[in-house]
């Protein structure tokens, strides 16, 4: 695993402003693409009880709300992945 590394000049230049900005902005996203993820597996539990509990159409649409924000969460974590991947490999560049 390779190690960030950023100088503690007194001031930074602006490309290490831009690649803490980026690792901020990965951070975040990863963080609620991880709450985001835990929700709608709550909301797929709460659907699969209703289709149990012979409330089929409430727990259909339910599960599907649920399915659809797990596609979307794990589309956004591959996101983040490939942001971090990129300024890792321009901060290996630049060194």
């Amino acid at each position: 695993m390779n190690k960030l590394t950023v100088s503690h000049q007194s001031e930074p230049n602006f490309n290490q402003q831009v690649l803490m900005e980026r690792l901020r902005q990965a951070r975040h996203s990863f963080n609620l693409t991880l709450f985001a993820t835990a929700m709608s597996f709550f909301v797929s539990l709460v659907g699969a009880g209703l289709l149990l509990s012979g409330k089929a159409t409430e727990g259909t649409v339910t599960a599907t709300g649920g399915i659809a924000a797990s596609v979307r969460c794990a589309q956004l974590a591959k996101e983040a992945n490939d942001r971090l991947d990129k300024t890792l490999a321009e901060i290996n560049d630049a060194h």
